[in-house]
């Protein structure tokens, strides 16, 4: 972390309150931005409910306040921090539903006891902005996902019967290259009524917030940016890629496994595709050794990241289809959970198959590795469709899993011309990201901007 000196004496030592949903994929760059405003001189307090708190005793440099997301008779969401969620959706709407009065209670006695200079929640916590409005404290919103789901995520209730999302600007047409299976992708996951609800409070609170802070750089997504300066009349900051602004710490709600990694060290440059579907994502027993058997069959080396909870009623390895073992030999190893950053970076990695949530997508760009995409839900139809249509550095396979298929794109990227190809659009995207952060970059002159923004506050 670089030296607080200077900055702190900027910024008074004044103090922001930040209030993250409980994912791990909005848990990651909430803490990251809450250490990045911390090395510039900002006081940081955390409000955080009790699911998925066990993070708090890492950041001892932080404030910590609880806020109920539960009644005393229904303590399902804290029995559910160590299990694989099936409706994710349900679980948003239970903690708004439970959180809102200790919220505002926490956030109302916090300011009695010392100024705050501004708020930042995620964007989910929709019901944060009418709790800062009644307070006369400004809110600056945390996007966790790409830009590029904001004006889909807006355009939603009138896609057209093509499927395709389109968003005006003035005269222009920009369109998001996204299918009517996308989009049914998108609602996956509990009620569609209740989803777009959510997303539509989103959109609606996000728009009547001080600021957007979102975790991508211009160049990645300028047409995004097109679309919501034009919609969206207010600051804007794209500070991303936030963990770049550190070497790697984990907030991770699982015990990451390093004991593969000198199993990866042997391995040959560009060799390994590192399997990974984040820490919610479900699947049923078919479709886990559909994947088991296309691992098997590509005949390439691969690190499988097998959580407990992945497979729906079952508990890890114990899933795997007879044979399999024998089969793959010492071409795989699997895993509880592993450093994911660090596995990205390593030579050995030749792909990700990831789940394309944002957080891994962003991860992936950095290292400049390609991507097979299989997404499930919320924004990761958005993401994927980026990867692969816009950016053109992964492959989609969200279809039913089919083992030959599975093995026939895990060789396209590791082994053929059309991977190689992708590894160096990837790379040229490494470079981007890199460029940005520096002096004189986007991202490092919007977090110079935001500085000053939450100083005028």
């Amino acid at each position: 972390m670089e030296n607080q000196g200077e900055n702190s004496s900027s910024c008074r030592r004044l103090r922001v309150v930040m209030f993250p949903l409980p994912f791990q994929g909005h848990i990651n760059p909430m803490l990251q931005l809450a250490n990045i405003l911390y090395s510039k001189g900002f006081l940081i307090t955390i409000i955080h409910t009790n699911f998925n708190s066990r993070y708090t005793s890492k950041y001892p440099h932080f404030t910590f306040r609880p806020v109920l997301d539960n009644d005393s008779k229904n303590n399902n969401l804290s029995m559910l921090s160590s299990k694989g969620i099936d409706d994710p959706l349900s679980y948003n709407l239970m903690m708004i539903n439970y959180c809102i009065d200790s919220f505002t209670h926490c956030l109302t006695k916090l300011l009695e006891n010392e100024p705050v200079a501004c708020m930042i929640s995620d964007s989910v916590w929709h019901f944060t902005q009418s709790v800062a409005d009644s307070l006369k404290l400004s809110r600056i919103v945390l996007r966790a996902s790409s830009m590029s789901c904001i004006p889909v995520y807006a355009t939603l209730p009138f896609v057209s019967e093509k499927g395709y999302v389109k968003t005006a600007i003035k005269n222009e047409v920009v369109v998001v290259p996204m299918t009517k299976k996308d989009i049914d992708k998108v609602y996956k996951g509990g009620p569609e009524d209740a989803k777009l609800d959510l997303i539509s409070s989103t959109i609606k609170e996000t728009k009547a917030a001080s600021g957007i802070i979102v975790n991508t750089f211009k160049e990645l997504e300028e047409t995004a940016f097109l679309a919501i300066a034009h919609d969206f009349r207010m600051p804007i900051f794209a500070i991303g890629p936030f963990h770049k602004y550190f070497q790697a710490s984990s907030s991770s709600l699982l015990e990451q496994d390093r004991s593969f990694m000198s199993w990866l060290d042997l391995q040959p440059v560009n060799s390994v595709v590192y399997v990974s579907f984040g820490s919610i994502a479900q699947m049923g027993q078919a479709e886990f050794s559909e994947m088991a058997w296309g691992l098997a069959n590509s005949k390439q080396r691969f690190l499988w990241v097998v959580r407990p909870g992945l497979v729906s009623g079952s508990e890890r390895v114990e899933s795997l289809p007879d044979g399999f073992g024998e089969e793959v030999g010492e071409r795989g190893r699997i895993v509880k959970w592993a450093p994911q950053q660090e596995v990205l970076a390593h030579k050995a990695t030749g792909a990700f198959w990831t789940h394309s949530g944002w957080n891994s997508t962003l991860e992936s760009i950095c290292e400049g590795v390609p991507m097979i995409c299989s997404p499930c839900s919320f924004d990761q139809p958005i993401n994927a469709r980026c990867v692969t249509d816009v950016w053109k550095i992964g492959v989609m396979l969200d279809d039913e899993m089919d083992r030959d298929e599975i093995g026939n794109v895990i060789k396209k990227l590791i082994i053929d011309k059309e991977g190689d190809e992708m590894r160096q659009r990837s790379k040229a995207l490494q470079e981007k990201v890199n460029i940005s952060l520096e002096n004189g970059g986007s991202a490092n002159q919007s977090l110079k901007d935001l500085v000053e923004y939450i100083l005028s506050f």
